[in-house]
């Protein structure tokens, strides 16, 4: 019988599959080394972009900031402008309406009537004056009656008065404003298109 000693492939073999396992090893080592080094630079690239985004909204959020402070002032300035021009349009009315009151006051006022005086509270007022006889103050009080800017007129004193040699009948009326519309300027017809 023949033998044949195995021990030297065995050898062989251990040192062949101990080189295979060795290179298994680094390739796997160098394989996780890269596969770590990959999710590394892809997280490393997504933070990167989350502080830009970061930054750029940021930024946005200044000018933002800054659009909503110019708003701010704006408003500010409409209230402002807005309270001027109620305090403009006060003025207009309190300007006109005296105006039209004393126009009715003079305009209802027949000849050889005169007012002495005129006093306003709040929506009471009160007038004194003078004529030639009872029949022109009751003329007076109708036509005040009828305008449109008195109401409940009342003759509150007529006595006798003398000025100058002539006898006169002085009196005293209370009324109540009605409230006056502010007239409306008339608007100008447009022009057609043909002449």
């Amino acid at each position: 019988m023949i033998k044949i000693n195995l021990l030297p492939i065995r050898a062989s073999r251990k040192k062949e599959t101990a080189k295979q396992q060795i290179t298994v090893f680094v390739v796997s080592i160098i394989a996780v080394g890269l596969a770590a080094l990959a999710v590394y630079s892809l997280f490393s690239l997504q933070i990167q972009s989350t502080k830009n985004e970061i930054s750029r909204a940021e930024t946005e959020i200044q000018v933002l900031r800054a659009k909503i402070g110019k708003i701010n002032n704006l408003k500010m300035l409409q209230k402002e402008v807005r309270k001027k021009l109620d305090i403009l349009v006060s003025l207009r009315k309190g300007k006109v309406g005296p105006v039209q009151r004393l126009a009715i006051l003079t305009d209802s006022a027949p000849d050889k009537l005169w007012l002495t005086k005129y006093s306003e509270s709040g929506s009471s007022v009160i007038i004194t004056g003078v004529a030639f006889n009872e029949d022109l103050i009751a003329e007076y009080m109708r036509n005040l009656e009828a305008s449109t800017g008195y109401e409940a007129v009342e003759l509150i004193v007529s006595e006798q008065a003398e000025m100058t040699g002539i006898k006169l009948k002085k009196f005293e009326l209370k009324m109540q404003l009605e409230d006056i519309k502010t007239p409306v300027p008339l608007s100008v017809p447009a022009k057609t298109g043909r002449q």
